[in-house]
């Protein structure tokens, strides 16, 4: 127990120390000194700093929403994620991924709080940021976030805990692609690696920007944007983590079942779920915490946050229709696996563009996800030969990269769209493109593919080295619940 503790030590000091070492060439500047951020194009996510020279004064409405809306963002993982995985599991296993999720969720968190949350929210590169909040530094009740309004703010506090819980459950969708067979210790030497490298680089490409505050021209405008993320420049729209959370997950998932291996039997023995109920109530848990999660990515108790939810309602609701009437047709029954498979496609779908589209765009956009993940969890899964236990690409994966790409669609002043945002005229601009949008959606997407990839399959390696990926098959066929952890999760 010790040996594999000393070990698992000394791997998160190695990742922490390369970490380090591959910023700190920089010179940290403290977010004191630095405008707090929002998002001009691609309002999903604001990097966080002091207060303005002006002395914003956070509105407790504001802040009040933002704090419910973390806690709908947790409520997603904690039980949501881990009823629906575990439902899906084989109850020798379910144990283990209710473990995997609570465990996975606090070490993230944890890290996130040491050097995750400064090196995806404040200045640094194109790339990733510095140290300036390094174990929080510079953090008090006073220190405020900029929202995407000019002059708005909410606690620095706040916004820290809320971009938190969405690196947690970007890491716990990993665990589905390789369930039921992995070893616990290296998934959580994999989650170290993983988050440090893929998530945060990640994050900070797509979302970081250092605020609408100071733009008062076409000059200020370039000057702020030029200190944004390397995706973000570019005009990437990404709402609430149609990239960063479901796209990145979904790969590094997808890696993760092909380096692991697939589970002994597969394809010859019975791998069904084991709990609907369980797989049901995880659903509608993800749907109801999904608000938070979508409609706290305004920042704001405002119109955007309004229409985010109301999109994400619609899209999934179209979503659960198109996957239970389509899988009636082709199968000649509809099953409460696919409507609660239905309805998770819609909420990754709509993601990216939930505060982007209009209503008839969600609606259309979970409808076709819906459908399309049909498609993702049978036809693709069979194509690529996985054993995505889960079907984390299958879903995530496809619904993200429809979502993304979509969004550019939707997202049109003509089609019911809110268009990109102009702080310069303070209003909507007049030139969208459909076209355009589209292609830069794209590149974002192919971006987060191959970056999260091949870091996911380089972290699988090395805990591949530490620890060994796969758990011996005598315990494989006993199930994790007892060789892992030394539990049933049902009494006979």
């Amino acid at each position: 127990m010790s040996n594999w503790l000393n070990k698992l030590l000394a791997s998160s000091l190695l990742a922490a120390i390369v970490c380090i070492a591959g910023v700190a060439s920089t010179n940290p500047v403290y977010a004191q000194d630095a405008k707090p951020a929002a998002t001009a194009a691609a309002p999903a996510a604001a990097p966080a700093a002091a207060p303005a020279p002006t002395a914003i004064v956070p509105n407790k409405g504001d802040t009040a929403w933002m704090l419910v809306c973390t806690a709908l963002v947790l409520l997603m993982t904690l039980p949501g994620l881990a009823l629906f995985y575990g439902g899906l599991t084989r109850s020798k296993n379910v144990l283990s991924i209710l473990m995997q999720c609570m465990v996975v969720f606090s070490l993230i968190i944890v890290l996130w709080s040491i050097y995750g949350y400064s090196l995806a929210f404040t200045e640094g590169n194109a790339f990733i940021g510095k140290f300036d909040r390094l174990f929080l530094a510079g953090l008090n009740p006073e220190v405020v976030a900029a929202t995407f309004s000019k002059g708005v703010a909410i606690p620095e506090y706040v916004f820290m805990v809320f971009q938190g819980v969405f690196a947690t459950i970007t890491c716990c969708l990993i665990v589905g692609a390789f369930a039921e067979r992995a070893k616990f210790s290296a998934i959580l030497l994999f989650m170290i690696l993983w988050f440090t490298f893929a998530y945060l680089p990640i994050a900070h490409m797509v979302w970081f920007w250092p605020g609408p505050d100071d733009v008062k021209d076409a000059a200020s405008l370039e000057a702020m944007t030029a200190k944004a993320g390397w995706l973000f420049q570019k005009g990437v729209l990404d709402f609430a983590g149609g990239t960063v959370v479901h796209i990145n997950a979904a790969i590094a998932g997808l890696v993760g079942s092909f380096v692991v291996g697939k589970r002994l039997g597969f394809g010859k023995e019975s791998m069904k779920p084991h709990n609907m109920v369980h797989v049901m109530t995880g659903a509608a848990l993800l749907w109801f915490g999904w608000f938070g999660f979508n409609a706290g990515s305004a920042l704001e108790a405002n119109g955007t946050a309004a229409l985010a939810f109301a999109n994400t309602l619609l899209a999934t609701a179209a979503a659960v229709l198109g996957w239970t009437f389509t899988e009636w047709a082709l199968k000649g029954k509809p099953s409460v696996l696919g409507a609660a498979s239905g309805c998770v496609a819609g909420l990754v779908g709509i993601t990216p563009a939930a505060g982007f589209v209009g209503p008839m765009g969600a609606l259309a956009i979970g409808a076709i996800a819906g459908i399309v993940c049909i498609w993702g969890v049978s036809g693709l899964k069979r194509m690529f030969g996985s054993d995505d236990s889960l079907d984390v690409f299958g879903i995530h994966g496809v619904a993200g990269i429809l979502g993304a790409l979509l969004t550019a669609v939707f997202a049109a002043p003509k089609l019911g769209g809110t268009g990109v945002y102009d702080y310069v005229t303070n209003a909507a601009a007049p030139d969208y493109s459909i076209v355009d949008q589209f292609l830069i959606q794209g590149q974002s997407v192919v971006v987060t593919l191959i970056w999260s990839g091949v870091i996911a399959y380089i972290s699988f390696k090395i805990a591949d080295l530490v620890f060994g990926l796969r758990v011996p098959e005598d315990q494989e066929r006993e199930g994790l619940n007892i060789t892992s952890h030394g539990e049933s999760a049902y009494e006979s």
